[in-house]
């Protein structure tokens, strides 16, 4: 099972995802890309995921670039702009999907403002994306 999971910039959400649907089952091939990948990850989102004991701080921000020539079981967006920017996907992708999430890394008020849009927003990756690996992928395997 090979799963891509596209964002803009490929330092966030994506990469939550990925750490989380990875964790779900290590048998799964999962990778993140952005159509505008910033070449390095958030260190918000690597510290709201090391407190719940997934290490997503080996992890690089790719271009969705690499990955067009492979052939993938689901694509799936998180956020509106790579939503809109996928096309190069089709017929290549048996699935594609989007699950949208708000970008905390635009938050902008208190330091413990941000922070707690962080952990919003990791807690609703993180329900989300196991009820996609339940749903969709937990018994085909």
């Amino acid at each position: 099972m090979k799963v891509l999971i596209l964002c803009t910039g490929n330092s966030c959400r994506s990469q939550m995802a990925h750490g989380f649907l990875q964790s779900f089952d290590s048998a799964i091939q999962v990778e993140s890309a952005g159509t505008e990948a910033s070449g390095k990850l958030n260190q918000k989102a690597v510290q709201v995921m090391s407190e719940i004991g997934i290490d997503i701080s080996k992890h690089t921000s790719d271009s969705v670039e690499k990955y067009l020539d492979e052939e993938w079981d689901y694509v799936i967006t998180v956020c509106g702009g790579a939503n809109e920017n996928c096309p190069a996907f089709f017929g290549k992708v048996k699935n594609r999907i989007h699950i949208g999430f708000d970008d905390p890394s635009h938050a902008v008020g208190t330091d413990e403002f941000i922070m707690s849009e962080f952990y919003r927003v990791r807690d609703e990756i993180k329900d989300a994306f196991y009820g996609f690996y339940t749903d969709n992928i937990k018994d085909s395997m």
